[in-house]
């Protein structure tokens, strides 16, 4: 009885492990590949429990989520003007064909990696050796970026492999022509300030002198206006003088006399040696003026 207890307990313990073996699961950042002697017989790319036969029959598990392939150094490129560039980039991929990639690369992501980082690698090579340092530093990055990722595309289905996307992050100057070219663009924008001042500095004579013209003109201009109302002036000037004498001759003689005392003796130190019997004096003496001859002007 004891000896059946033991061999019912050996059989259950068999059986456990039979089944144990016979079954596994696939989760959903998985696929599954399923070998039978070494040969791929089943590929499961949807999550559940699966039966394999145990003993003749094995399952190697594949990440299937999105991974970064990231050079951690930056490719080196040499463009149309047969200048070399800096190029710094990354990919995302995934598999796409679990058993594709088996048969291609092993299941090595490595292996995957190197694949690809040499299309990439051929594909930058080709596109910055058609493209000046310009177009390919500002100009035509997001063009660059999609043929790459085709190219990248059309080669990686080869292994089994999906690429979503390709990305430049950076493309420089090594550091040894970065600095001859620095020196370079100053030079060029030292020429164009230098052309630009000397043009300003032409632009400024130019203004300079046709406002000293013009303030020429204006002068001469306004000079002529003021003789020209000025002589209007002294002429009605003379004339109502003239007007003014007709009508009272000896009013204006007084007149002209004030004014001649006024600016004869206008300072204290002015001196005047006349004989008191001159015309000068006939006001002077007399405010009706007699005894001397009208004062001539």
């Amino acid at each position: 009885m004891k000896q059946n207890w033991g061999l019912g307990i050996v059989f259950i313990a068999g059986l456990a492990l039979l089944l144990s073996g016979s079954l596994y699961t696939v989760n959903q950042i998985q696929y599954a590949v399923v070998f039978q002697l070494g040969e791929v017989v089943a590929v499961r790319t949807q999550p559940g429990l699966y039966f394999k036969f145990p003993l003749i029959q094995n399952v190697r598990l594949f990440d299937n989520r999105i991974r970064t392939l990231d050079n951690n150094d930056p490719e080196r490129f040499i463009t149309a003007e047969k200048k070399p560039l800096l190029v710094d980039y990354f990919v995302k991929w995934k598999i796409d064909d679990p058993k594709q990639y088996y048969v291609s690369v092993g299941g090595d992501e490595q292996r995957a990696k190197i694949r690809l980082t040499q299309t990439i690698n051929d594909d930058l090579r080709a596109a910055f050796a058609k493209r000046t340092v310009h177009e390919a530093v500002s100009g035509d990055r997001e063009s660059v970026m999609e043929s790459m990722r085709q190219r990248a595309e059309k080669d990686a289905q080869q292994i089994g492999v999906h690429v979503l996307d390709v990305r430049i992050r950076r493309v420089e100057l090594p550091p040894e022509v970065t600095e001859s070219v620095y020196r370079r663009m100053e030079a060029e924008r030292k020429r164009v300030a230098n052309e630009l001042r000397s043009t300003g500095a032409g632009e400024a004579e130019k203004i300079r002198a046709d406002a000293d013209r013009q303030r020429e003109v204006i002068l001469a201009d306004a000079f002529r206006t003021a003789q020209e109302i000025k002589g209007g002036g002294d002429a009605k000037a003379a004339a109502l003088y003239s007007a003014a004498y007709g009508k009272n001759p000896e009013f204006y003689a007084f007149y002209r006399s004030l004014e001649t005392y006024q600016q004869g003796f206008k300072s204290k130190a002015d001196v005047l040696v006349l004989d008191p019997a001159a015309p000068f004096f006939r006001y002077f003496n007399s405010p009706a003026g007699a005894g001397s001859a009208p004062l001539k002007h």
